[in-house]
């Protein structure tokens, strides 16, 4: 589970001296953040005249970074487009560091009252405002506060194609547009009647994620069924290297694929590929 004193800071300086020989920027996906900030924190530990500075802003943000050529690293938690690959021109690794699920979650009080599945059309019905109170799912008589992300946001992206069928449809029946995973997990833990989506990793008890309905069958947004590819709402977690970096930023992106760096994945919540 993600640590909301973690997700609190916008950005996270790792090794900061005076006497640093190089720095690498992380910049990018919220949902990549936290397996960033603590690899980066273990990997000073060997590497003290490295600094890392590790920062957020949304997966669009992270990969802009890189074709502008801002920072070293960009941090993504949906794929590429292909007008986006164009700008690469091929000349970036897009590497997988992790895979979780895209949680669609509720409210504690919405969840109490009965809702603990929807099927994808109920979901889309919902965020396309064709429902719009709990009580028409056999929930609480409240009407349900839709939340979607902002544009650029990596589990927009997924959400939306998964759910809606274009990761660029509108989601007309939304009345709050949040940005970060931590921004967005707030909202609903202090509302009652709220729907949004979020990585599993911050799943809490105010924070509650729906099983989704698929061919009749309910399936839960847990590591497990991301791993045998049940979930219907899934996706890598991305590191964005430009092939001119340099060799300690080569060297670091090993290291969150090492043993290591796939622990770090694993305590944040998240599934390692290795």
């Amino acid at each position: 589970m993600i640590k909301r004193s973690l997700i609190l800071i916008a950005a996270m300086c790792v090794g900061i001296s005076a006497q640093a020989s190089e720095r690498i920027s992380a910049v990018g996906s919220t949902t990549v953040l936290p397996v960033m900030s603590q690899a980066a924190e273990a990997y000073h530990q060997t590497h003290p005249d490295l600094m890392i500075t590790v920062s957020g802003g949304g997966s669009g943000v992270g990969i802009a970074s890189i074709i502008q050529g801002t920072a070293q690293l960009g941090m993504a938690s949906r794929n590429t487009s292909s007008q986006e690959q164009s700008k690469l021109d091929g000349k970036v690794d897009n590497i997988v560091i992790a895979s979780d699920a895209v949680a669609v979650v509720v409210s504690k009080a919405v969840y109490e009252s009965g809702i603990h599945q929807l099927s994808l059309k109920q979901i889309a019905d919902i965020y396309h405002g064709k429902i719009k109170n709990w009580k028409e799912l056999g929930g609480l008589d409240k009407r349900i506060l839709v939340i979607d992300k902002e544009a650029s946001r990596g589990t927009r992206h997924v959400f939306a194609k998964a759910v809606l069928g274009s990761s660029h449809a509108r989601a007309e029946g939304a009345s709050i547009i949040s940005g970060s995973n931590n921004e967005e997990q707030m909202i609903v833990s202090r509302s009652e009647n709220a729907i949004g989506m979020l990585s599993n990793a911050w799943l809490n008890d105010k924070v509650r994620g729906v099983d989704v309905v698929v061919d009749g069958k309910a399936i839960a947004p847990t590591i497990e069924h991301v791993r045998d590819g049940s979930y219907p709402i899934a996706r890598g977690l991305h590191v964005l290297l430009p092939h001119r970096a340099t060799a300690a930023t080569k060297d670091f992106v090993q290291f969150l694929l090492s043993q290591e760096g796939q622990a770090i994945v694993k305590h944040v919540g998240y599934l390692p590929v290795r």
